[in-house]
């Protein structure tokens, strides 16, 4: 313990960090509760199988697909209010899918959660950076990650005891506590100061620039992938090896202790060794996990590369971490935000995509596929250099000619 103290730098432990990380708290207890049981809700208690939940999973993205313009409505408030905004409203869809019997009302009450948490991605990458500084990005996104990471062991690990304990326990129930607990991260989070990551140059709206096209190329990638690595993985296992609530909460609590505990190296690894060296190492696991998944049907094998996958995932954060020590202040959100959409232009696709192959080619064959746009993606990490922000024109002074 005190090693691990000793590695710990307090002098970046500001009151709006700590507030902050109160607040990721909050919101990664409430997801670790909904994430535990969502699969189990869907197949068990609403009966839904493969197809229906890939179609559905797709459905769930598409805010994400227009949250280059949805971000616009609300770019010119600040970070804390919109940080604010988004926890609102992914606590209370959470919080209604308690409510749902229909696959209808399901895709309802998923896109109110969907586009609060869609908004919270941008908005949380740049609170978060907004409190570092450009030396030690990584390594404050990295703690954070940590904290969430608690959370989330916190949240799957009450999961993993109450439904081994108590197995009449309706999931709903669940649904209830977890948005209850996101809408506290909500109300913490819209305490910073209103001058958290504000600009002297007022932000535009909507920003797509050539600057960051690697940026926009490595996320589309990421998101074609996020799916299988995410809830795909999770229904294989649960609809093809028969897990249970408690045993995908045990996995997931699992995964959750290795992220609290890499996370900050990770982080670390990318302060120092840049993101075009980090990168293409997490990909180059990610894509050997997926051709594992597509060979191999021993299940403590497949357990064993979901372990792998949570390791190599913190390293994803070093796409944030090339945005902000890129771009000015006043374009970190807008492009964060605009990389969200790009994410989705193909995270919506894909489940699409794989709902129709899926009866052809099996889960076997939407790993192989998956492996090979990882690969794709490292050359392109590999080109990714940092170059000193652009600074904004400065306006003439009063009386020049």
């Amino acid at each position: 313990m005190r090693r691990l103290f000793r590695r710990v730098d307090f002098t970046i432990w500001t009151r709006n960090l700590i507030l902050f990380s109160f607040a990721v708290f909050c919101a990664r207890f409430g997801q670790g509760l909904v994430l535990s049981v969502r699969m189990n809700f869907f197949v068990d208690t609403l009966g839904l199988g493969g197809s229906r939940i890939l179609w559905f999973e797709g459905i769930r993205e598409l805010p994400g697909l227009i949250l280059i313009f949805v971000a616009a409505l609300t770019m010119r408030l600040p970070l804390s209010r919109q940080g604010g905004i988004s926890l609102l409203l992914m606590g209370v869809g959470y919080g209604l899918y308690a409510l749902v019997h229909s696959y209808a009302a399901l895709v309802a009450v998923a896109l109110i959660a969907s586009f609060g948490f869609h908004l919270w991605m941008p908005s949380s990458n740049a609170i978060g950076l907004s409190l570092s500084s450009k030396k030690n990005a990584g390594r404050v996104l990295g703690t954070i990650s940590s904290v969430g990471s608690l959370a989330a062991i916190a949240g799957m690990g009450a999961i993993a005891a109450v439904s081994w304990l108590f197995e009449s326990v309706s999931l709903s129930n669940y649904f209830l506590v977890g948005g209850a607990v996101i809408l506290l991260g909500s109300l913490l989070v819209s305490r910073l100061p209103a001058s958290i990551g504000a600009a002297d140059v007022e932000p535009k709206r909507i920003l797509v620039k050539r600057r960051y096209w690697l940026y926009y190329v490595l996320i589309f990638f990421a998101g074609a992938r996020k799916l299988v690595l995410g809830s795909f993985v999770t229904l294989v296992l649960v609809q093809n090896f028969g897990l249970q609530v408690w045993h995908i909460s045990a996995l997931m609590v699992t995964g959750s202790v290795l992220n609290l505990v890499v996370a900050p190296y990770m982080g670390s690894l990318i302060d120092r060794f840049g993101e075009r060296m980090t990168m293409p190492v997490a990909y180059g696991a990610l894509a050997l996990c997926c051709l594992g998944y597509a060979t191999i049907s021993n299940l403590w094998v497949l357990v064993g590369l979901w372990v792998v996958m949570q390791l190599a995932t913190p390293l994803g954060m070093g796409l944030s971490t090339y945005v902000y020590r890129t771009a000015p202040p006043e374009e970190l959100t807008p492009t964060l935000s605009a990389g969200v959409t790009f994410d989705h232009i193909s995270s919506v696709g894909m489940p699409w995509l794989a709902a129709v192959v899926l009866p052809s080619v099996g889960y076997e064959g939407v790993f192989v596929v998956t492996a090979i746009l990882i690969l794709i993606s490292v050359p392109f990490a590999r080109a990714l250099v940092v170059r000193a922000p652009v600074a904004p024109p400065q306006a003439a002074p009063s009386g020049a000619e």
